[in-house]
C-alpha cells in the first residue's frame, strides 16, 4: 500500500464505522443531509463572528455528512431522483449560508472591498452550478470547467485555517467566472452542432 493509500484508508476507516452505524440504524439519508446543512450553518456563525480555524473545523465535520448521505442511500437501497434535487438544494443552501457569513463578519469590520468580492465570489459560485443545470436540460453534459463544489469547499477551509479567506476568495471568484464562461460557450458549441437546437 503506498504512503496516500494509507491515508485514504486511515480516514475512510471512522466514516465507514459511521455509514455501517446509519445503516443499521436506518437513518434516512435525506436527513443526514439536512444535518450536514445545519452543521454547515454553525460554520457560517463561526465566520461571521471571525473565528475562522473553529469554521474550518465544523466544515470538516458538515462534509463528513455530506459524504456518507450517499453511501447511506446505496447501501439502503434509497437512492431517488427527489433525493439527488434535494442534495443539490441543500447543498446550495449550505454553500451560501458560508458566503452570507462572511459578508455580516466584512460588513461588521467596515471592509466594503471584501463584502463586494465574496458577493461576487458567492454569485459566480451559485451561477456555476446554475449553468451546469440548465444545460444539461438542453445537452447531455456538461460537466467542464475546474470550479466545481469540492474544489471551492476545500479552499474555502484553506482559507479558514490558515487566516487567507480574502485571498482565496480571489482564487475562487476567479476560478467560478472561467468555469462560468467555459459552460456557456460549451453549451453554445454543443447546441449549434444540434440542427433542432437553439439558444435564447
Amino acid at each position: 500500500m503506498t504512503f496516500t493509500g494509507a491515508i485514504g484508508a486511515l480516514c475512510m476507516f471512522p466514516l465507514s464505522a459511521l455509514i455501517s452505524v446509519s445503516v443499521a440504524l436506518r437513518v434516512h439519508p435525506n436527513v443526514l443531509t439536512f444535518v450536514g446543512v445545519l452543521i454547515n450553518v454553525l460554520a457560517a456563525w463561526a465566520l461571521a463572528l471571525g473565528r475562522f480555524t473553529l469554521a474550518g473545523t465544523i466544515m470538516i465535520v458538515a462534509n463528513v455528512f455530506d459524504f456518507i448521505d450517499g453511501k447511506v442511500a446505496e447501501q439502503l437501497e434509497l437512492r431517488s431522483a427527489f433525493g439527488g434535487f434535494w442534495d443539490s438544494v441543500m447543498d446550495r443552501f449550505s454553500d451560501i449560508s458560508l458566503f452570507i457569513g462572511l459578508i455580516y463578519l466584512y460588513a461588521q469590520l467596515g471592509r466594503t472591498d471584501y463584502v463586494m468580492i465574496t458577493a461576487l465570489t458567492m454569485m459566480f459560485s451559485v451561477l456555476t452550478s446554475y449553468t451546469r443545470a440548465r444545460a444539461e436540460s438542453v445537452i447531455v453534459k456538461c460537466k467542464v470547467g475546474f470550479m466545481e463544489r469540492p474544489e471551492r469547499i476545500v479552499l474555502f477551509m484553506i482559507g479558514a485555517f490558515t487566516n487567507r479567506m480574502a485571498a482565496v476568495l480571489w482564487v475562487i471568484c476567479v476560478l467560478s467566472i472561467l468555469t462560468v464562461a467555459d459552460r456557456i460557450i460549451y453549451t453554445w458549441r454543443e447546441l449549434n452542432h444540434d440542427p433542432i437546437g437553439t439558444v435564447t
